[in-house]
């Protein structure tokens, strides 16, 4: 079970780091997008939403102050998620639909979150607990 925790825990982790990645790498890009949909100082939110998804990735992916990168994870999903998602507003289907399917996947994502907290530390493979 240990290491089907450690693999698990990698393939998070990752997911947030790559993401991450993909925020600092792509400010310009990002912040256009951040902008369309209403966020206000796009680019420093992107930045800043960048940085918290790779601490709290890195976190979780190394084991290193989890509780932490866990609430790292969760400053970034619960806005983001009503902010950028917001399915209700949109008229067009296929629009909608795209944007309910990142809203329920964040969603899932922040039980997911929430569920790690319950877990005992330090954890399995972990640098720091």
């Amino acid at each position: 079970m240990t290491a089907l925790f450690v693999i698990g825990r990698i393939i998070f982790g990752l997911y947030f780091v790559y993401s991450g990645f993909n925020h600092l790498t792509k400010i310009v890009t990002m912040a256009a997008y951040a902008k369309s949909k209403g966020v206000p100082l796009a680019s420093f939110s992107v930045v800043f939403a960048g940085l918290l998804l790779l601490l709290g990735g890195l976190s979780i992916l190394l084991g290193v102050y989890p509780i932490l990168g866990l609430i790292l994870l969760i400053l970034f999903l619960v806005p983001v998620t009503f902010m950028m998602h917001q399915f209700w507003t949109i008229q067009d289907p296929m629009q909608k639909m795209g944007e309910m399917v990142n809203f329920l996947k964040n969603m899932a994502i922040l039980g997911a979150v929430l569920m790690m907290f319950m877990l005992s530390r330090p954890w399995p493979a972990s640098l720091l607990g």
